[in-house]
C-alpha cells in the first residue's frame, strides 16, 4: 500500500507584491469577490493576512483580526485547484494556532448558506451556528443570500 503524500506547505504574511495573484483567485473562488482596495485596507490596519504557498503557488490565504480576546475570521479562501484536498483544514487550524498564540478566546466567521462545503469543514472543526444575518452576502442577479454566523471557543 503507498500513502499519498502531501506537498509541505509554508505560511507567511500577505504583502502588495501577492494581490495580483490573490484577485485572481478571489475571481475564481468567490460570487462577490473583494477588491484590491480591500486586501490593501487589511494589510494597512495590520490584520493578520496569511498566505499559505505549496511548492507551486499560493494555494489558499486568510485575513482575520483579533480585538481583546475575540477573533473575527473576514476571509479563508483556497485556491479552486486546490479545493477538496485538506487544504482548507491546514489553513483552518493554522489560523486556529495563530489565534491561541495570540491568546484569543473565541473566533466568529460568516458563511453563506449555499456554502456547504465550507460548512461541513468549520463543523467538523467545531464551529457551531449561533446566528444569522439576513440580506449579508452579494449574490447573482442583485439578489442577497444570508450569513449563517459560526463560533468555536479556542
Amino acid at each position: 500500500m503507498s500513502a499519498v503524500l502531501k506537498p509541505e506547505v509554508r505560511f507567511r504574511p500577505i504583502t502588495e507584491a501577492d494581490l495580483d495573484r490573490l484577485l485572481e483567485i478571489e475571481q475564481q473562488a468567490h460570487v462577490s469577490p473583494w477588491t484590491r482596495g480591500i486586501f490593501r485596507d487589511c494589510i494597512r490596519v495590520n490584520y493578520i493576512c496569511t498566505v499559505m504557498e505549496l511548492g507551486v503557488g499560493i494555494a489558499g490565504y486568510s485575513i482575520f483580526n483579533i480585538a481583546v480576546d475575540e477573533a473575527h475570521l473576514f476571509n479563508i479562501c483556497i485556491n479552486p485547484q486546490f479545493q477538496r484536498q485538506g487544504f482548507g483544514r491546514i489553513l483552518l487550524e493554522h489560523i486556529l494556532d495563530q489565534c491561541r498564540e495570540r491568546q484569543a478566546k473565541s473566533v466568529f466567521l460568516e458563511v453563506r448558506p449555499s456554502n456547504v462545503g465550507a460548512i461541513a469543514l468549520y463543523e467538523s472543526a467545531g464551529f457551531v451556528e449561533v446566528g444569522i444575518r439576513t440580506g449579508y452576502y452579494p449574490a447573482n442577479e442583485g439578489r442577497r443570500e444570508d450569513a449563517l454566523i459560526f463560533a468555536r471557543d479556542v
